[in-house]
């Protein structure tokens, strides 16, 4: 975007690219798959946890291990994203990545002391690195980075927010088989090669290995908290999340009513289903109005569609529904991905990107404690409360538009080229 001579900013010729021109810039292919397959503990070890810890001390304890994994993941990611953005990413990563893989194994040798088990899930979650966050510092804009230009970096955020789904899609499915052809310790086991071996994926490439922090970075304690504008959508995408976290409650709920077992597990694979197909096809063109503009429509959106999801009156409705809602979830994100890139202060991107995926799994978290206590209108409600405080905040968001200007960090080819 570029500003106006009155300072508002206004649109720029957008670049429509398919997704094999942003996989062709370099390293790009390997920087996705080592993410995708380093992020696969994201959806194999709470359930591989739940299976572990259910077999040795009962059901709600399980349940309480994964909360923990969960929760710890979202305290330590912007830490450690923090260390990234200080010392880079090759070390951190690297060492973070070893601690997390000793935490699955600990936690996988079936010991019947449950303070070392919670010790082991509690180091797994808390050292797990955050590698999306740095994938998506790596995808932004400027000197180090792997794309060229804004557009490569929409297309790019919106094909990782999409893939990234097939983790909560595979990654259960996975653990349900290994837990049934071997153990819940065997699950854990691969998990932890998993998260390894991806990590291992990351800092091996190039621009992992030669991104290094900005020597302006300034230095107080609050990091990207300092600023105003990602306060606001920290909150934000907090809101999003409570849906997101609800989901599987939920899903419990419909079946129940509905008389239809099978939306157990369809509604929580339809939403990500939906998100796949969404992220991609917002990816794949480009779209009218400004950065704030899509964030405050696909949030309204998002909103419209979970009180959808909440009165209609069937099961083939409600799987519908919620088919409908999910497309909306990786475009929505991939926006919020790329307003926190721009809106990051100098040297904190990586923090500030672990900072916005830890608001979204604490949302995730109250969403799915909250299910079972308040009525389901509180889904919809979240989300329009996030959506109301985007739409106060949309001038001061604006400036994501001034810092993200739609200039080229290195030649590109023709228009015609790539369309």
């Amino acid at each position: 975007m570029t500003a106006s001579k009155a300072g508002t900013p206004t649109a720029s010729r957008s670049v429509r690219l398919r997704y094999r021109d942003v996989l062709r810039e370099p390293e790009a292919k390997q920087l996705l798959a080592g993410t995708l397959v380093g992020r696969l503990p994201n959806g194999m070890a709470p359930l591989a946890i739940v299976l572990a810890g259910a077999h040795t001390f009962g059901a709600a304890t399980g349940a309480a291990l994964a909360a923990l994994y969960l929760l710890a993941s979202a305290a330590g990611g912007p830490l450690i994203g923090r260390q990234a953005d200080r010392h880079g990413q090759t070390a951190v990563f690297a060492v973070s990545g070893i601690a997390s893989c000793a935490g699955l194994l600990a936690a996988s040798t079936g010991s019947n002391q449950l303070w070392q088990i919670t010790a082991a899930v509690a180091v797994a979650g808390g050292t797990k690195p955050p590698l999306e966050a740095g994938l998506r510092s790596l995808w932004g804009m400027g000197p180090g980075s792997v794309m060229p230009t804004r557009d490569h970096q929409r297309t790019a955020l919106a094909l990782d927010a999409a893939s990234q789904e097939l983790i909560y899609i595979a990654g259960p499915v996975m653990v349900a088989g290994i837990a049934l052809a071997a153990s819940p310790s065997a699950a854990l086991l691969v998990t932890a090669a998993f998260g390894i071996a991806g990590t291992a994926l990351v800092i091996t490439t190039p621009p992992s290995r030669s991104w290094t922090p900005v020597d302006d970075r300034l230095g107080d304690w609050l990091g990207p908290v300092r600023s105003p504008q990602l306060r606001t959508l920290y909150v934000t995408m907090a809101c999003i999340g409570v849906p997101i976290g609800a989901i599987t409650p939920l899903a419990i709920t419909a079946a129940t009513r509905y008389h239809a077992p099978w939306l157990v597990g369809g509604l929580p694979a339809v939403l990500s289903a939906g998100a796949v197909l969404g992220g991609l096809a917002y990816g794949a063109r480009s779209w009218p109005g400004t950065t704030p503009q899509q964030l405050i429509a696909l949030a309204a959106l998002f909103s419209a569609g979970w009180l959808a999801v909440i009165v209609t009156g069937g099961p083939a409705t409600v799987f519908a529904a919620t088919a409908s809602t999910g497309s909306l979830m990786a475009p929505l994100l991939a926006v919020a991905f790329v307003t926190t890139g721009a809106l990051a202060p100098r040297g904190t991107v990586t923090e500030a990107q672990a900072l916005l995926v830890a608001a979204l799994d604490v949302g995730c978290a109250l969403g799915t404690a909250a299910a079972g206590v308040l009525h389901p209108l509180f889904l919809p409600a979240a989300t329009t409360a996030g959506a109301l405080i985007l739409l106060t905040a949309r001038r001061p968001l604006a400036q994501a538009d001034d810092r993200a200007p739609h200039v080229p960090a290195r030649p590109v080819p023709p228009l015609e080229a790539i369309t």
